[in-house]
């Protein structure tokens, strides 16, 4: 591996292992997406137990879930492919190498498609582990007794708010996989490439958290709620 190539990796998992951080310092700041959506949910989930029909709630719920399984089949099928060749034997990688902007040697290559395969193998075991909680949110939707006391309804959305909200974040890892996915296929094209791939997918993923039309009206939404919730 040549210099480059040292360089781009380690800006790779500087930027993978810095997004949860920097999100943090974000959402104390301006607030970012993720953040904003936990006290949405919470919201969610404390509506729902005032709600004598609740089939709204688990039909909305059951289409994440849906989702989930969605993104877990295409993430396997992509496994499957990248480990296909990656496993498939020298013949497979030299097949593969013309996809490359120039011949690189065998080890580096096995090392750029591992990279992609490393991805791609973290988000599904966010979706497989995402899929799980939402159906055990579900189930608490299912049971959700009939609340007349408001602190008790409260009590239990934040309960079920506790499930929901991670369920929801894993799966938010699970695409951000891709993202990164993407950004280490680039390294086929060079450490250049893998450089520009990691930048643009890091900072497309913060403007989408911190800056994007969703993030500030989800922000408006978020205050609408933290006022009402004060009058309460």
């Amino acid at each position: 591996m040549t210099p480059l190539d040292w360089l781009g990796l380690g800006l790779f998992f500087l930027c993978w292992l810095a997004y949860e951080p920097l999100l943090k310092v974000l959402a104390r700041r301006s607030g970012s997406l993720n953040d904003d959506m936990l006290t949405v949910r919470h919201a969610w989930m404390t509506a729902m137990t005032r709600r004598e029909v609740r089939l709204l709630d688990s039909q909305l719920l059951g289409h994440s879930i849906n989702s989930g399984s969605f993104f877990a089949s295409s993430n396997l099928l992509l496994i499957a492919g990248v480990a296909s060749v990656l496993f498939g034997g020298d013949q497979a990688l030299q097949g593969f190498s013309a996809v490359g902007a120039e011949k690189v040697p065998v080890p580096l290559l096995e090392a750029k498609l591992g990279l992609v395969l490393l991805c791609l193998a973290r988000g599904l075991l966010d979706f497989i582990w995402s899929i799980r909680q939402m159906n055990y949110a579900l189930a608490l939707i299912g049971s959700a007794p009939e609340i007349t006391i408001e602190a008790d309804r409260e009590a239990f959305g934040q309960a079920t708010a506790d499930v929901l909200n991670p369920a929801l974040g894993a799966f938010s890892q699970g695409v951000r996989g891709y993202y990164f996915a993407l950004a280490g296929a680039a390294w086929l094209f060079g450490p250049l490439w893998l450089c520009a791939g990691v930048v643009s997918a890091f900072t497309l993923l913060v403007w989408r958290q911190s800056a994007s039309p969703a993030a500030r009206a989800i922000r408006t939404a978020r205050r609408l709620i933290d006022a009402d919730r004060a009058i309460r």
